[in-house]
């Protein structure tokens, strides 16, 4: 489970349909970034970039400008509500 009490399974199905990516390819990105810094701002673009190109989902400024922000400073929602939320999904 997630820190919101939502199953993982649930998780990528939801992540899976609604992007191109299937569960291999979203271990991939994870394992790929898991020392990244995400401090750096430019680390967090170059994943939001690579996300997009990957998905075929363009994100627009405002709202990388978002998830950087959020990202850097570590205030982050851990739970689906919170990231919903974030992204304008309720």
């Amino acid at each position: 489970m997630t820190g919101g009490g939502f199953p993982m399974s649930d998780l990528f199905k939801k992540i899976e349909s609604s992007s191109n990516l299937d569960r291999s390819t979203i271990m991939n990105v994870a394992e790929s970034v898991k020392n990244a810094n995400f401090q750096d701002e430019k680390v967090v673009r170059n994943l939001i970039q690579q996300l997009s190109a990957m998905t075929g989902k363009s994100v627009n400024k405002k709202t990388e400008e978002q998830i950087v922000k959020a990202v850097t400073s570590q205030n982050m929602p851990l739970d689906m509500k919170g990231l919903n939320q974030m992204f304008g999904n309720r």
